[in-house]
């Protein structure tokens, strides 16, 4: 078990942050934090298995449990084989929309006979040196976490819940704004309702349920609003504002400084 699992099912509030920039560098820097998971990203930047490894190698080696979980882009059991191969704490797949869909979800993160994971030596298995004792023990170790962005997914938001193996849900806004036709308007009352509907659905299945703030002003809002867990702020976006925040107090020591036109 990991320690960002054991606190999604011990009702704790894991806080992560979103990393898309594919550079052990940034990664490593953040899991010195204290932060309980990193999202890395694969759906919507470039990054490839060898990077998102060399994440995962850089987490692992920074003080205290920072831990790695992938969002692969799609929910393809090849793909998901290879991440969780890495030795990786969980995964995140995007725009599940039917408990079926679920299910497969978690077959691919499991062993037979519970699932259809392909037996090797990995990383995850210090490269055979626990090839047994891993895959004897490695089934529901793994945290499993299913988006819900799509009319589908949230009309079928309960059933997904009640999937066994279905660690967490999570809102993804920007698509689910989208798709209800409220693209980026995230105070709309469409999504606010939507997004309420998923925090039941999970309620009643004893679920946790996840979201993502980019504006961090935003965090009071949603945990109000009963989420159990946030990914807040993204890392190319935290850069911007923060270089952002130093031109313009640059700016304004300098308009201070300088003397009053003489008429």
């Amino acid at each position: 078990m990991t320690h960002v699992k054991d606190a999604i099912e011990a009702g704790e509030s894991p806080l992560g942050t979103w990393i898309s920039v594919g550079h052990p560098t940034i990664a490593e820097a953040v899991a010195q934090l204290d932060i309980d998971f990193l999202l890395v990203d694969m759906e919507h930047t470039t990054m490839g298995l060898e990077t998102v490894e060399s994440i995962a190698r850089s987490v692992d080696a920074a003080d205290g449990e920072t831990e790695t979980v992938v969002r692969v882009p799609w929910n393809d059991p090849v793909r998901l084989k290879r991440v969780v191969d890495i030795g990786v704490a969980g995964v995140m797949v995007p725009m599940v929309g039917t408990a079926e869909e679920a299910r497969e979800l978690v077959r691919a993160v499991r062993y037979p006979p519970d699932g259809i994971r392909g037996i090797a030596g990995s990383r995850a298995t210090e490269y055979g040196r626990n090839f047994e004792e891993y895959v004897a023990n490695a089934n529901g170790t793994i945290l499993t976490i299913a988006q819900i962005e799509t009319e589908a997914g949230l009309e079928n938001a309960a059933e997904i819940a009640a999937v066994d193996g279905v660690d967490a849900l999570f809102v993804g806004p920007a698509d689910l704004s989208g798709a209800l036709g409220k693209f980026a308007e995230w105070d709309s009352q469409s999504l606010t309702t939507a997004m309420a509907s998923v925090i039941e659905a999970g309620n009643d299945a004893d679920v946790p349920v996840g979201t993502l703030v980019t504006d961090l002003d935003d965090i009071d809002t949603r945990v109000q609003q009963g989420h159990d867990f946030l990914i807040a702020g993204k890392d190319v976006a935290l850069l911007m504002d923060g270089v952002d925040e130093a031109i313009d107090r640059y700016d304004a020591a300098f308009e201070e400084t300088t003397p009053a036109e003489q008429d």
